[in-house]
């Protein structure tokens, strides 16, 4: 079984409209829909938005309906100056920023017993850069950071990116990060790019949602038909 996470609705509607038939199944306050892909049993939800919510979504998806690979779709703000709007980014780590125990002397994103960063499948990163060549799509590794916040000023926007050495920020990416290596079960994490982060990030990320999610759920459906 493979898993396939979003955030919102917005997210894994255009997986759910490619795919044509699937069977809803309610579970734990949320909606799950199992289908087949080219061959492959797939699980697909969406958590709602922030750390939280994706964790139990996550969680759900490995212990209930037994998901054996993770692949995280969604959109993200842009850290990066190369990375543009409908640009698309896969996680090569992630990491919490606003885990903040630093009153202790650890670092920004450390508690004990987790590491600052968790490291995304290198397989499914790899499967991921030959769906981008055959595509002619410029996909962009980079560290992704997560936060219950949506980063639009300026100054929280630069000490993301230089306390993480982050490419880009988004609400979730994280903590389900931290559920799969828990588990150890692979996980893969692909956002496109919806605002800079910025002023105006707000109006940015309204105009540019459907778009960029669509973008992001196309290629992950075809990362599956390579797994």
């Amino acid at each position: 079984m493979i898993a396939i996470l979003g955030a919102m609705q917005e997210e894994i509607t255009p997986m759910l409209e490619l795919i044509g038939e699937y069977e809803k199944i309610d579970y734990a306050s949320n909606t799950f829909y199992k289908a087949k892909f080219h061959g492959k049993d797939i699980i697909i939800a969406y958590s709602k938005i922030g750390k939280v919510n994706a964790a139990i979504t996550a969680t759900v998806m490995i212990e209930k309906f037994k998901a054996e690979k993770l692949l995280f779709s969604g959109v993200a703000g842009s850290l990066n100056p190369n990375l543009h709007i409908c640009d698309i980014i896969y996680a090569t780590k992630v990491a919490q920023h606003d885990l903040d125990i630093t009153a202790f002397g650890h670092p920004h994103g450390y508690v004990p017993g987790i590491e600052v960063f968790c490291k995304t499948d290198n397989a499914l990163n790899q499967i991921a850069m030959s769906v981008a060549k055959e595509q002619s799509i410029n996909l962009i590794g980079g560290v992704v950071a997560s936060g219950d916040q949506f980063i639009c000023a300026q100054d929280k926007k630069d000490w993301i990116k230089a306390t993480f050495n982050a490419d880009a920020v988004e609400m979730e990416g994280a903590s389900v990060g931290q559920v799969c290596a828990q588990l150890n079960v692979p996980f893969f994490m692909l956002r496109a790019i919806s605002d800079e982060a910025s002023g105006g990030a707000d109006m940015d990320f309204d105009e540019f949602l459907d778009k960029s999610a669509k973008i992001s759920a196309k290629f992950v459906l075809e990362m599956v038909k390579k797994i």
